[in-house]
């Protein structure tokens, strides 16, 4: 029974020591992991929240990119990380609840393993094609695929991300058939179509502005339930004659997570600042109209909930794609 009671008395002294380092907080910079390579969407986001913050909680917070392997360097480097709020880190859907929805197995658990603090954004994506395909509309699509006999297919950023798991998804619910070809980052989907060697793919709008305004790509739909202002002559995949199509949303999100055992005072100190910053006005504007993207405020717990609504999501879809463990 002596080593349990050490391992419980070294537990209340770290208790106690990280709740009274919590009054301080924030005594030196912020370390913020991302998942992604640097000049993504992701990394974008990351960037901007990061700054924001910093100047809310009196302190710099760094990027710290950490890509490869679906986000695992970087989940691994933040659950490994002190529970002291110093090492935050800014994830996405397909690692938070899209891969961990449809694997069978994971080496963590996004509600167990991480201190829970925010949804900072949502983004929504654009269904984008060859400008060489004789097609207008996801009717045109499907008609083509269907007279291919599946010989078109779809390029993505890599197993298991985002624009790889929506696409199967949309294809499901439209009956639509694609040979899917993955690459490693969403800009490889608009460069593949731009040479033809791919025909179809979904990717965040930003990644996509630039190839759909040079007319290198043609964009078909944007998801979700409403049009995007900076593609107002985009339809919405529910203004298609397919049903069902409000389940391609969102494409993708972005929020703050911690190793577990942070402080509820740490969490909530930086829940607040992500809330701030999401208010503010030309913060609402700048992430619509330069990140393509929706900010969000709330609670931890709200954030939680909405990870688990979106974990029910897809493993109600995963008999419907196979991927393999991580």
């Amino acid at each position: 029974m002596k080593p349990f009671r050490n391992f419980l008395a070294a537990a209340a002294v770290a208790a106690c020591a990280l709740s009274a380092h919590a009054d301080t907080y924030p005594a030196r910079p912020i370390k913020m992991i991302v998942g992604f390579a640097a000049g993504g969407t992701t990394d974008a986001i990351a960037r901007f929240y990061a700054q924001k913050m910093g100047e809310e909680l009196g302190t710099s917070i760094v990027v710290d990119n950490k890509s490869g392997a679906g986000q695992m360097l970087a989940i691994r480097s933040t659950l490994g990380a002190a529970p002291d709020g110093y090492t935050i880190y800014m994830g996405t859907a397909s690692a938070l609840s899209q891969s961990p929805g449809l694997r069978k197995s994971m080496p963590y658990d996004t509600l167990k393993d991480f201190s829970i603090i925010g949804l900072a954004a949502s983004a929504p994506g654009v269904l984008v094609v060859s400008p060489q395909l004789p097609v207008r509309n996801l009717r045109d699509l499907a008609n083509l695929a269907s007279a291919k006999e599946g010989k078109l297919n779809y390029g993505s950023s890599g197993v298991g991300s985002s624009s790889h798991l929506q696409t199967e998804y949309l294809l499901n619910l439209t009956g639509i058939r694609m040979e899917h070809i993955p690459f490693k980052a969403d800009a490889d989907i608009m460069r593949e179509i731009t040479a033809g060697r791919v025909q179809m793919g979904i990717a965040p709008i930003q990644g996509a502005w630039g190839s759909i305004t040079s007319g290198k790509v043609r964009a078909l739909a944007v998801t979700g339930t409403r049009r995007m202002a900076a593609l107002p002559d985009v339809p919405s995949l529910t203004e298609s004659d397919f049903k069902g199509l409000d389940g391609v949303d969102p494409y993708s999100y972005y929020g703050l997570l911690g190793p577990a055992g942070m402080p509820p005072e740490i969490v909530a100190r930086l829940n607040d600042a992500l809330n701030k910053v999401s208010r503010k006005p030309d913060v609402v504007g700048h992430v619509q109209q330069r990140l393509y993207a929706e900010p969000a405020a709330g609670s931890p717990q709200a954030f939680r909930e909405y990870i688990q609504r979106d974990l029910a999501k897809w493993r109600g879809f995963a008999r419907h794609v196979n991927l393999p463990d991580q």
